[in-house]
């Protein structure tokens, strides 16, 4: 069975749509990369799928359509790390990551089971929170606040992952850790992941299927090598992105 299947999925602004009849789907395992030029409407599949957004078509997770589940439902099953996180409040990373637990609870006012602490605690230790794990948020770089947020999502502990740019404005180093920590995270049976990039480099290197989408013009979906063609992404970014990819890399020879 699919974890996730999306059916001519559209989503419109105004008259044109900004997602018009997208279809594709995602199984355990799977690493999806959606890519495309600024505009094509990477973040709007995103936020259709976490239930942020009206949209006609179907959005079936395990078969069963998103718009008929209960918000607290959907995050048990479906969790979103955002590009970027507006921390104006004094919590430690510790009370952040712990937010991720509250989907689970069977009431707003319900404590903090064992097994919430030690999801926690794990979700801590694996993105190598620990010694931060009682310094406030508002304290931390760049860096250490997405850490802290995938801390926060490996806690809630979703079957799906949806990454928005999770190396948005991240330096190298942090850049590397993300990307690797969800590596590891995906190999736990019944996970998947689903990720917004804009870098190419890295949809090819830790994507196991790729979506582009076209300004307006529909999308390819399928396996990283059957997508990231030559053929494929000079259509859609209108230049010669192999001969520009390589060009770069050229630099460090």
């Amino acid at each position: 069975m699919k974890l996730l299947e999306i059916r001519d999925l559209t989503v419109q602004y105004s008259e044109k749509p900004v997602i018009d009849h997208v279809s594709f789907s995602l199984e355990e395992g799977q690493w999806l990369m959606i890519v495309g030029p600024n505009g094509a409407g990477k973040s709007t599949i995103v936020r259709s799928i976490s239930g942020q957004l009206p949209y006609t078509g179907e959005i079936l997770f395990r078969e069963q359509e998103i718009r008929r589940m209960k918000s607290a439902q959907l995050a048990r099953h479906i969790g979103v790390l955002a590009q970027n996180h507006a921390v104006g409040y004094d919590f430690t990373v510790r009370e952040i990551v712990n937010l991720g637990r509250y989907a689970h609870r069977s009431g707003a006012l319900k404590g903090e089971s064992e097994t919430d602490y030690q999801a926690v605690q794990k979700a801590i230790r694996d993105t190598g929170l620990k010694e931060l794990e009682s310094k406030s948020v508002l304290h931390l770089s760049g860096g250490e606040v997405q850490r802290t947020f995938l801390a926060q999502l490996f806690a809630q502990n979703p079957d799906i992952m949806i990454l928005d740019e999770p190396a948005n404005h991240l330096d190298l180093v942090y850049q590397k850790q993300v990307f690797e920590m969800i590596s590891r995270w995906i190999r736990e049976p019944g996970r998947a992941v689903i990720s917004v990039v804009h870098d190419l480099s890295l949809a090819r290197a830790y994507g196991t299927h790729c979506l582009l989408l076209d300004l307006g013009d529909g999308a390819i979906y399928g396996t990283a090598q059957e997508v990231l063609t030559s053929e494929h992404l000079d259509a859609v970014y209108e230049m010669d992105v192999y001969a520009w990819m390589r060009q770069m890399l050229g630099q460090w020879n």
